[in-house]
């Protein structure tokens, strides 16, 4: 039984930078083409090559998404792309179309070819015909069981790796073939653009009675047959372990930054805990509650998760104040500025391989040393004084209940 790869997810540079510096074995993200997250920041042809020479000079492998069902005029495109990643240095293309993943061997020969969840992998017959056609790894549908997983660990080559989904959204159709945010804005979720209509608040209009809303409730709580819950697998590592995957992956290159960061350290910390055979510690638990997030389930991986009949609003109770940049040994802290608090203020600290520690927003200064009481401009540079030293890119934040907002 060997130690979960933790992939995280990378939408931008500053994810990227989160991601690897909160302990990230490799981090997947994409080009400008044949992504599945049109609308995450992603890298263009200059940045991607930087990117992954970032991320391999910290030690981290990069997968890149080639992911969509490319169309006639696109698949024109596809052997150039293909070579421009394997020469940007990736080390591992996801790919969907079996026409992508043919023309990979061809064109980018250096790179691992990963099958995506996309493709829906949810049988070891499956696993193996993919493995048959060169597949190095498969990310397996996101509907599978424990049970299911272990029986394809058990019926297909150890060659073949194993990746999971263990944390994020889940999407209300089979792996993200949802047909309802192409049907409702054109914009194709299968090509990147979801919408996420699944996630609006719907009112009843008649048509005779323009502008007012009448609601749609199944009790006094509202209606759920949209209702999705996130997936949060933090406490089952070990059984993930057990059930044979290689590889654990973090949903979220749409998300924040801080969100990288926050759920990627917990679930180092938890892959490490549980590789050596120990209790994940509450605090790790803890911090993926401090995060964006709709309420927790652990997915397909003990049955079906059934139907979920309270608010699936997000929790939003945390916010970033300000991000670390450097800190000297007695604690002061130069920082760029996320969102305006003030001195007195209750913040905690958060950051690469630190455990989370309160503190009270005091010795503020701006960058010539005179005193401040509250940072204003987002982005400005400031300085505050820490009870001891931290590394570089800790997150200060604060409880700001953001739920309703």
């Amino acid at each position: 039984m060997g130690k979960l790869e933790l992939l995280s997810p990378a939408g931008d540079a500053e994810r990227l930078n989160m991601a690897v510096r909160y302990g990230a074995d490799a981090v997947y993200l994409a080009g400008t083409q044949f992504g599945m997250r049109a609308f995450a920041g992603n890298f263009s042809a200059e940045e991607l090559p930087r990117a992954i020479a970032f991320a391999h000079s910290r030690g981290v492998k990069v997968h890149v998404t080639v992911n969509t069902m490319p169309r006639n005029n696109e698949a024109e495109t596809l052997p150039e792309y293909l070579a421009f990643l394997q020469d940007a240095g990736a080390d591992a293309l996801i790919l969907a179309d079996l026409g992508a993943f043919t023309l990979a061997k061809k064109y980018a020969p250096r790179c691992a070819r990963h099958v995506s969840t996309q493709q829906s992998v949810a049988n070891f017959q499956t696993a193996r015909a993919w493995l048959d056609l060169g597949a190095a790894r498969v990310v397996l549908a996101r509907e599978l069981s424990l049970e299911e997983i272990a029986e394809i660990r058990a019926k297909t080559p150890k060659e073949l790796e194993i990746e999971t989904f263990a944390h994020g959204a889940m999407c209300v159709s089979y792996s993200g073939r949802c047909v309802l945010s192409n049907y409702m804005t054109g914009r194709d979720a299968n090509r990147g653009q979801c919408a996420q209509p699944c996630r609006y608040q719907y009112a009843l209009m008649e048509e005779k009675r323009p502008g007012e809303y009448f609601p749609v409730y199944e009790d006094k709580q509202g209606t759920y047959i949209l209702n999705s819950r996130d997936m949060c697998m933090i406490d089952h590592l070990p059984e993930l372990m057990a059930a044979g995957v290689d590889c654990v992956k973090l949903e979220g290159r749409a998300k924040s930054a801080y969100y990288t960061a926050v759920v990627t350290g917990a679930y180092r910390h938890g892959i490490d805990a549980a590789a050596a055979g120990l209790p994940l510690d509450p605090v790790w638990r803890d911090e993926v509650e401090h995060i964006s997030h709709r309420v927790y389930s652990t997915g397909f991986y003990f049955g079906p998760p059934g139907q979920y009949t309270h608010s699936a609003r997000y929790l939003r109770e945390w916010q970033v104040a300000a991000i670390v940049e450097r800190c000297d040994e007695t604690g002061l802290a130069l920082c760029s500025l996320r969102n305006k608090f003030t001195r007195g203020d209750n913040l905690e600290a958060v950051g690469p391989d630190l455990r989370p520690f309160p503190l009270t927003a005091e010795g503020m200064t701006d960058e010539e040393g005179a005193p401040l009481n509250t940072p204003r401009n987002p982005q400005s540079k400031f300085y505050i004084r820490l009870p001891r030293q931290v590394p570089e890119f800790t997150i200060l934040r604060r409880c700001v209940d953001l739920s309703a907002k």
